[in-house]
C-alpha cells in the first residue's frame, strides 16, 4: 500500500487523470463506479477561482463517492496561488494537485502549467508556498521537460520533493509533445527507483489496456498508475485492469445493454450537476464514444449528439439496447470519435 500524506491507497492504486471539460462530476462518478480509486478536478485556473468565477467554483464541489478526491490548480504567481489553496479548502477536498503540466498553447505561454517547466525556481518557490500553506498534502502533476533538449525531470522531482509535496505524477512526455509520440516510461522509472526518490510516483501517458497497466506497475515499479484518454467512453477500463491486476485474467468489456445503462446513468447524473441543457451540451463529447464500432451507427449517432430532448436522448438509448443487445463489442476500441 502507498499513501498520500494521511490518505491510504490500495495497492497499484489506479488514478483517473484530470482533463479539462472531460473529467466533470458525472464522468468521476461512473469512473468511479467502475474502480477508479482516486479522483482530481478538472484544472481550475488560480486566478479565475479569486474572482469567484462561477465556472471555477463548481468545479470544486465534491461528493463523498468520490473521495479520495484532490483539486487541482494551475497559475504563474504564486500569491494567487496560496490564495486560491485557500478558497479550494472550503470544499474540504483530501489534498490539492498542482498544474505543471498543461501544455496548452494559452496556459504555458502565460508560464502556468507547463510553462513553469522553463521557470524551475518559480516552480518551487510556488510549491513550498503552498505547502506552509495549507495542512493537507500537496501533490503535483508535470511532465518530464520543455523538449527533448530540456528534460529535468529527475531535478523537478528532488527539488519538488524537498518542497515537501507528498506525491508526483509524471507524463511521460515533454511540453513540447503535446500529446503527440509516445511516453517516455524508462525516464520516468529512472526518477521512481533513483535512491533519492522517497515520495509516490504515478506514472501517466499511454495506458489503454490492462496489459499497458501491468507493465507500468511490474516492469517500470510505479507506485500508481493514471489513465486519461482511454477512459472516456470506457469507464470500465479500471475495472478491466483491476481484474487483471488482481486475478490474472481480463475479463469480457461489457455487452450494448451495459453500456447503455453507463451511458443513461451519465447523463442523469451531467444533467442533475449542470442542469439543462447544459449538461447535455457537454455530455455530447462522451455519448457516442461509449458505443464507437457498432455497425450501422451513424444515423443513431446524429440523433444523439444533435438533441436536446433528454426523452429522446433515453429512447435512442433504449433503441440501441434493442437493436444491438446481442453483439459481441468485446474487441470494440473507444477512441475514434474523441480527440483531447
Amino acid at each position: 500500500m502507498i499513501s498520500i500524506g494521511n490518505i491510504q491507497l490500495p495497492e497499484k492504486p489506479l488514478f483517473l487523470a484530470p482533463m479539462e471539460d472531460i473529467t466533470d462530476q458525472s464522468f468521476r462518478h461512473v469512473c468511479k463506479e467502475y474502480g477508479a480509486d482516486v479522483m482530481i478536478s478538472e484544472f481550475i485556473a488560480s486566478e479565475g477561482l479569486i474572482r469567484d468565477c462561477e465556472k471555477s467554483m463548481q468545479k470544486m464541489k465534491i461528493s463523498d463517492f468520490e473521495r479520495p478526491f484532490g483539486v487541482q490548480l494551475y497559475g504563474h504567481r504564486t500569491e494567487a496561488m496560496v490564495e486560491a489553496v485557500k478558497m479550494a479548502e472550503e470544499a474540504t477536498p483530501d489534498f490539492i494537485d498542482l498544474n505543471f503540466g498543461c501544455p496548452v498553447k494559452k496556459v504555458a505561454d502565460r508560464g502556468a502549467g507547463a510553462g513553469l517547466l522553463q521557470n524551475i525556481p518559480l516552480m518551487v518557490e510556488m510549491t513550498r508556498a503552498i505547502v506552509k500553506a495549507t495542512n493537507l498534502p500537496v501533490t503535483v502533476k508535470t511532465r518530464l521537460g520543455w523538449d527533448h533538449n530540456d528534460i529535468r525531470i529527475m531535478e523537478i522531482a528532488h527539488r519538488l520533493q524537498e518542497a515537501g509535496i507528498q506525491a508526483l505524477a509524471i507524463h511521460g512526455r515533454t511540453r513540447a509533445q503535446m500529446y503527440k509520440g509516445k511516453a517516455d516510461w524508462e525516464t520516468i522509472a529512472e526518477v521512481k527507483n533513483h535512491p533519492e526518490t522517497e515520495l509516490p510516483v504515478i506514472g501517466n501517458g499511454d495506458i489503454t489496456s490492462p496489459e499497458d497497466a501491468r507493465i507500468a506497475f511490474d516492469k517500470y515499479k510505479v507506485d500508481g498508475v493514471m489513465i486519461g484518454r482511454a477512459t472516456v467512453g470506457k469507464p470500465w477500463l479500471f475495472k478491466l485492469i483491476k481484474t487483471y491486476l488482481e486475478k490474472g485474467f481480463i475479463p469480457d468489456e461489457p455487452d450494448v445493454k451495459e453500456k447503455t445503462r453507463v451511458a443513461r446513468k451519465h447523463l442523469e447524473k451531467s444533467i442533475e450537476w449542470k442542469g439543462h441543457p447544459r449538461g447535455i451540451y457537454e455530455m455530447r463529447k462522451h455519448l457516442a464514444n461509449y458505443f464507437k464500432g457498432l455497425p450501422h451507427f451513424r444515423e443513431i449517432k446524429r440523433q444523439l449528439v444533435t438533441t436536446l430532448d433528454t426523452q429522446q436522448i433515453n429512447d435512442t438509448l433504449d433503441y440501441i439496447a434493442e437493436k444491438y443487445g446481442d453483439f459481441d463489442s468485446t474487441n470494440l476500441k473507444s477512441d475514434a470519435y474523441f480527440h483531447y
